[in-house]
């Protein structure tokens, strides 16, 4: 089963068996590498409980369009990256479907140096070879041969902090039953932390709750473990452990808005002047925050295929998303949820004060929404309408969806690229205007 409705914007992603299954895994690895024409790449899996026949199925069809595979085994979606730029393969597969609920499948798609593949980037080339059937093999089968990754992984991201500056700081650690489970013990024992891990366990029927920290639901249960334990800090991962999230001290989440700006000026510390990429939704905290450290900010569309191409092309040190997101130029440019934990024991350790000490500042001159969602019948015609009654207060932007910077405030409204939704990130200077905004503008969403 092949449903070309898996191919999405970013990767490939569906329900298993219905939607996508073994046959289906088998056909996109061949495809992949009939269209690529790679040599040798990585391929990895997640702990979802379909994921150990999807691996099989995909190698199967890699090595039979004349690939050598390196098979991984069960890792993280950073670790395919790492082992793809770090050994310089020609390619690589994760099979997993991140956050998404247990019933899920899918796979992320690298070509060298873990330049993802996405819809722009040969992705619906993939995707038409795999549906057509049509097999163009004409020279010998390739090996599957399993890899070592974790060593090399291990040091790597270790190196991105000063271990002997980090405290004995208690943490509270949510790995929700995905693969920050697996891969965090090999750091931690490396780490003088306190750790308090929770659901370290691998289970793809996720029994505790959904791997998708950006949920408020999904956030309930390290919120109240932080206060619970007296912690430092709380961190949850999501599904493939690509993305964390943060809760302070006093139980608060932080946005990932303010945590690129905090990650921005460890960057710039380390490389005066350099280039920082942030996305269309974010808070003015990133690029004021960027500028006041000396250097370059950037604005640029979400998704990891645009932030990935883009730090490539301006050389950029690092990069941050407001959905978790983030960017190190020498992890190949890759996303990794493990760097941002170890940076954020490193910044609390080195400041000498808490979390939410640090924080006070951004959250006494910047007041978001976070992320809001609205189902509407038709995308194209709302926009229209928001712009019309908002484009004459301010400057604006079609980079990605709708922006409107009127000053005092501002507002990015993006369409799903899954779903008829509408996304609203706003941004005032004060509680009541940002409140005042927010319900106008979700008006004329909902109206």
């Amino acid at each position: 089963m092949l449903d070309p409705k898996v191919f999405k914007a970013y990767d490939i992603r569906g329900i298993h068996p219905g939607e996508l299954d073994e046959a289906g895994a088998e056909a996109i690895g061949r495809a992949y590498v009939e269209q690529f024409e790679p040599r040798r790449i990585a391929i990895g899996r997640d702990m979802r409980l379909s994921s150990p026949r999807m691996q099989e199925a995909v190698m199967r069809g890699a090595a039979s369009a004349g690939a050598d595979v390196l098979d991984i085994g069960l890792v993280g979606t950073e670790m395919v990256y790492f082992a793809v730029g770090s050994l310089e393969l020609e390619g690589g597969i994760m099979v997993t479907a991140s956050h998404n609920p247990k019933e899920y499948t899918g796979m992320k798609l690298v070509r060298r140096g873990a330049l993802p593949v996405g819809g722009e980037s040969g992705l619906l080339d993939v995707r038409d070879r795999a549906m057509s059937g049509a097999w163009h093999r004409t020279g010998p089968v390739g090996t599957v041969t399993e890899y070592d990754v974790w060593p090399a992984y291990v040091e790597r991201v270790l190196s991105f902090v000063d271990v002997a500056t980090i405290r004995p700081l208690r943490v509270v650690i949510d790995a929700a039953n995905g693969m920050a489970g697996t891969m965090l013990p090999p750091v931690l024992e490396r780490l003088p932390i306190e750790a308090v891990p929770c659901y370290f366990e691998p289970d793809g029927s996720f029994p505790n709750h959904e791997p998708n920290p950006l949920l408020p639901e999904n956030r309930e249960f390290i919120v109240r473990k932080t206060l619970e334990e007296e912690a430092d800090l709380g961190v949850a991962f999501d599904g493939d452990a690509d993305r964390c999230f943060f809760v302070d001290d006093s139980g608060e989440f932080v946005p990932g808005d303010f945590v690129t700006a905090l990650f921005a000026e460890i960057f710039l510390a380390r490389e005066p002047g350099a280039k920082v990429i942030y996305d269309v939704r974010a808070s003015h905290a990133v690029p004021d925050t960027i500028e006041g450290a000396g250097g370059v900010a950037l604005i640029n569309r979400v998704g990891h295929a645009f932030i990935k191409a883009r730090m490539r092309k301006v050389d950029a040190a690092f990069a941050g998303e407001v959905s978790g997101h983030y960017y190190f130029r020498d992890f190949s440019q890759a996303d990794s949820g493990v760097i941002p934990f170890l940076l954020m024991l490193e910044l609390i350790s080195k400041r000498g004060r808490k979390l939410s000490e640090i924080l006070g500042p951004l959250r006494e001159r910047y007041f978001i929404t976070g992320e809001l969602n609205t189902p509407v019948a038709d995308v194209p015609l709302k926009l229209q309408e928001l712009k019309e009654r908002y484009g004459a207060e301010g400057h604006v932007s079609h980079l990605d969806g709708l922006s409107v910077d009127a000053g005092d405030w501002h507002f990015n409204v993006r369409p799903s690229n899954t779903e008829p939704l509408l996304r609203l990130n706003l941004e005032a200077t004060s509680q009541q205007l940002m409140e005042e905004k927010r319900d106008e503008v979700l008006g004329v969403i909902r109206a």
